[in-house]
């Protein structure tokens, strides 16, 4: 008989506001055949800020979420970016997506849109809080879902120690604080102008903002490193902020 290990990780009410509720976060963790499968309402353990807000205008509504990884994934070579889709989930069943579906866009009424023929890809995290972000990094699509794009504060008891949810491809997802340092800097000095590029100084505003310089003691590209004798990706207070590459193969789940 396989063997199947279930889960409840929480169940507390979360608010759109300090007055008025949404739902309660309703999230299982299973283990079964190689996998670890993850169902979610989408809905988070913790309070969200305002939506619609300034810098957002959807309204979250509760999901269907499942999603499975393997238990013993494997680590490649070479990493593969993902710019588009989920890179994991939080233990609390919230999905995590560090990158954003928006460019520069000069022909466009905003300066950015859904075009990516510039090549610069706005940054959520940059400065000003152009998405929107609540308190726990995180804001709302289109369809309602609730996303994070940087380390929630808020995950309170779907921690597990360090352990805050799995990457896409199976790799274990941590938070350890100031015990590892993200190997990505600020460009030096300005972008290039005219012909479609945004101009103005390397100050985060744009994913190509940024460059890997690694370093001693610094995570690799994708924010991963060893831990405990297995290699793991980590949330960090600077950027990526998330992985935002994969050595194993991400699930189609989260595509």
């Amino acid at each position: 008989m396989r063997h199947k290990t279930t889960l409840i990780l929480a169940t507390a009410l979360c608010a759109a506001s300090a007055t008025a509720s949404i739902a309660a976060n309703n999230a299982r963790i299973s283990k079964n055949a190689g996998q670890i499968c993850i169902a979610s309402n989408g809905l988070p353990n913790h309070a969200m800020g305002r939506f619609p807000n300034r810098g957002n205008p959807h309204a979250v509504s509760a999901q269907r979420i499942r999603v499975c990884v393997p238990s013993n994934p494997k680590k490649a070579s070479q990493p593969r970016w993902i710019d588009r889709g989920g890179i994991g989930i939080a233990l609390n069943g919230v999905m995590i997506r560090p990158e954003a579906a928006d460019c520069w866009d000069p022909s466009s009424p905003r300066g950015f849109s859904r075009n990516c023929a510039s090549g610069w890809r706005l940054e959520p995290m940059g400065p000003g809080n152009k998405f929107g972000l609540d308190q726990n990094k995180a804001h709302v699509d289109r369809r309602g879902l609730y996303h994070y794009h940087g380390m929630p504060s808020g995950l309170g008891a779907a921690k597990q120690g360090t352990l805050i949810g799995y990457a896409a491809d199976g790799f274990e997802i941590h938070h350890a604080g100031g015990r590892v340092k993200s190997g990505y800097r600020l460009k030096p000095g300005k972008r290039p102008s005219g012909g479609g590029n945004p101009g103005g100084r390397y100050d985060g505003s744009f994913v190509e903002d940024y460059q890997y310089t690694g370093g001693s003691g610094t995570l690799d590209a994708c924010n991963g490193g060893m831990l405990n004798g297995k290699y793991v990706y980590f949330a960090t207070a600077e950027f990526p902020y998330f992985p935002r590459c994969l050595y194993g193969t991400q699930a189609k789940a989260f595509r």
